[in-house]
């Protein structure tokens, strides 16, 4: 066969897979909820900011509504926004939304074992083994506050030999919320100076910034590639989130020293010099759970929702959606919809505050999913930013190295979304009893 022939099959071969692709996709795109229209091969790609996903997303629902549908190649990826479609995919169509869609390079990571990067029965027993151990190691005990409180002592002392001085709170502030789940997974601590801990505290950053850049009788799945997966799971989840809030926290309050005041004033009211607050202060510290309540919702630090998978062929709103289908929840619209916030792009603790001053409760406050794939660890998340946050401000005040004019909180937001956040401040000690 001479050349000409050569290229002239390949040119046919070419364009009848293209023209099959685009048959197949057209065939598709009947059934599911509209969306921008997908070149061949390449799908809706010219469309989508890799870096800035949700962002792209929320653009696209206000042009093709609440349910719309991207295309990843030739593969369909249905994506929700808002709080009413949210909920009624993760909440009322609970079963149908409840798979989960398998990542390639968490498949790589940790080879399709675990939690997170799992499906059917072999995904439920796992998640009731990690929830049942987190409980019997104390999660929601009075045991695990007190592994809280004695990492928040080790906080507190390695903040105080800053001396007052400019210091970066990531290193310290991840260390200490590790430390809590490392006394759960491994039963010890490390020092937060440890280069070991601290080279795997760096590769977890990594991992996170990896994914944010895309994204009886033994049962026979307690194995011990299941066990290293869910332990790494645990580990990662129970480190990253976390820290991030509890960062983010900070930021807040060298943004809004009347805010910082007011919450040490409660702090002080309630709980006093002589010892650190525990959860039983929670209940009777209203305003300083607004304001955590509100820092969890202003920077929603997962904007996307680990993405999901349908179980099953579906019928939701009005679209047929097959069974394996890809779907993205974008909590970041629930938590900024400006249907259920008064306020959704300010930072405002009195989202969370009835007109007594009461603490109110949020039907769209969904910073951990919601559903079936609900974050197994919100208990313990809420437990640590809680006891740390107020751990550290009673014994420091915090202060902006830049002016706290120049702070902008969405921009930060987004930087760290992107990259991971970094920053400097000032603690500056309490005329407190020391602990």
């Amino acid at each position: 066969m001479d050349l000409a022939s050569t290229v002239a099959l390949c040119f046919c071969i070419f364009l009848g897979c293209f023209l099959l692709t685009s048959w197949k996709t057209h065939q598709k795109r009947q059934r599911l909820p509209p969306g921008p229209t997908p070149l061949p091969l390449l799908g809706t790609l010219r469309k989508i900011k890799p870096h800035l996903l949700y962002e792209t997303y929320i653009k696209l629902s206000k042009e093709y509504g609440p349910v719309f549908t991207v295309w990843m190649g030739s593969a369909p990826v249905v994506v929700l926004c808002g709080y009413d479609t949210v909920k009624d995919a993760l909440v009322n169509h609970a079963e149908e939304f409840s798979g989960r869609h398998i990542i390639k390079s968490g498949e790589k990571v940790i080879g399709g074992y675990g939690i997170t990067n799992n499906n059917g029965v072999e995904w439920q027993t796992m998640r009731r083994f990690a929830v049942s151990t987190l409980r019997n190691f104390g999660m929601g005990k009075r045991s695990m506050e007190e592994r809280v409180q004695e990492e928040a002592r080790h906080l507190i002392k390695d903040i105080k030999d800053t001396d007052g001085k400019a210091f970066d709170p990531m290193i310290p502030i991840q260390s200490a919320v590790s430390n809590v789940i490392c006394a759960v997974m491994f039963g010890e601590r490390f020092d937060y100076k440890d280069q070991k801990f601290q080279q795997i505290l760096h590769a977890v950053d990594k991992y996170f910034l990896f994914i944010r850049s895309f994204i009886g009788q033994k049962e026979p799945w307690f194995s011990n590639e299941n066990l290293v997966a869910s332990t790494f799971n645990m580990f990662t989840a129970g480190t990253e989130t976390t820290t991030g809030s509890i960062q983010y926290s900070l930021l807040v309050m060298v943004k809004y020293p009347n805010i910082q005041s007011k919450v040490q004033q409660e702090i002080d009211d309630v709980v006093g010099p002589g010892r650190l607050p525990s959860i039983d202060d929670r209940l009777k510290m209203t305003y300083t759970n607004a304001v955590i309540l509100e820092i969890q919702r202003f920077v929603d630090i997962v904007p996307m929702a680990l993405l999901h998978s349908i179980t099953r062929d579906t019928e939701f709103y009005g679209y047929s959606i097959p069974k394996g289908t890809t779907v993205i929840p974008i909590l970041t619209s629930v938590l900024h919809d400006p249907k259920q916030w008064e306020t959704p792009e300010e930072f405002n603790p009195a989202h969370f505050l009835d007109e007594k001053g009461a603490l109110r409760n949020r039907a769209a406050f969904m910073p951990f999913s919601a559903g079936k794939r609900l974050c197994p660890g919100e208990g313990l998340a809420r437990m640590e930013i809680f006891l740390f946050l107020t751990a550290l401000l009673q014994k420091f005040t915090f202060q902006s190295v830049a002016d706290p004019a120049s702070l902008d909180l969405a921009v930060l937001r987004r930087e760290f979304r992107r990259t991971g956040l970094s920053f400097e401040l000032r603690a500056v000690p309490r005329q407190v009893t020391q602990v």
